[in-house]
């Protein structure tokens, strides 16, 4: 186990080294993990988890304080914030972390397989109640599509937010990345997700799994 421990930390330092003399992260990803004969699971965490000092410093600075929502319109990375919540809200703190950039991630990646289960609206409620009681001015969910049965968790999504009393909305999207990015740059709203390409592209963040986790017991996360 130990050894396992010393690959993993040394493939870390490795790919660290890479990006931060400017490899591309796909390439220097595969070239560390063959010399490690990392498997899926250690390839994910990489992908996940390890940037350049460059790009973490430059996303650290767009995360804001949960406190900073007030009177803001928040723009809801639907699945990547309500899959990570989810886990938090199963006790399922191994598969989440903090990441170089100082987002939480999970390292499941269920993304493209996403279904909801018993816990879906546990954490929607999370979710919503979290971001209530800091009093933001709007808040919308976006889901992509593509996804297998969006439509009924946008549903579920807008019943929450009515039963909440929150002023919000949820919709689909074919294209979720480009509307959180043009939606809150026309709005000068905070977008909540951990997605490395849209933090890129917009001026302002907020990590809600993080901020659940925080309020959580037992979730404690490195």
């Amino acid at each position: 186990m130990s050894s396992e421990k010393n690959k993993l930390s040394d493939a870390v330092y490795d790919l660290k080294f890479l990006l931060n003399r400017g490899y591309k992260k796909k390439n220097a990803i595969t070239f560390v993990a063959n010399k490690y004969l990392l498997n899926i699971d250690e390839r994910n965490y990489l992908v996940r988890k390890i940037f350049s000092n460059e790009i973490s410093m430059a996303r650290m600075i767009k995360i804001l304080d949960i406190n900073d929502i007030t009177n803001k319109s928040i723009f809801v990375d639907g699945y990547n914030v309500l899959i990570t919540a989810e886990m938090i809200c199963n006790h399922d703190f191994d598969s989440i972390m903090i990441c170089y950039d100082g987002l939480i991630r999970d390292l499941k990646a269920v993304f493209g397989n996403y279904h909801q289960t018993n816990v879906t609206e546990k954490a929607l409620k999370t979710i919503i109640t979290l971001l209530k009681s800091y009093n933001p001015m709007f808040i919308t969910f976006i889901y992509d599509s593509p996804v297998s049965k969006s439509g009924e968790l946008a549903k579920l999504t807008n019943r929450l937010l009515k039963k909440n009393s929150v002023k919000g909305n949820a919709l689909t999207s074919k294209n979720v990345d480009f509307d959180l990015v043009r939606l809150s740059g026309e709005s000068k709203g905070i977008v909540a997700t951990s997605d490395g390409p849209i933090i890129d592209k917009v001026e302002a963040v907020v990590d809600i799994p993080y901020w659940i986790c925080k309020k959580s017991k037992n979730c404690n996360v490195n």
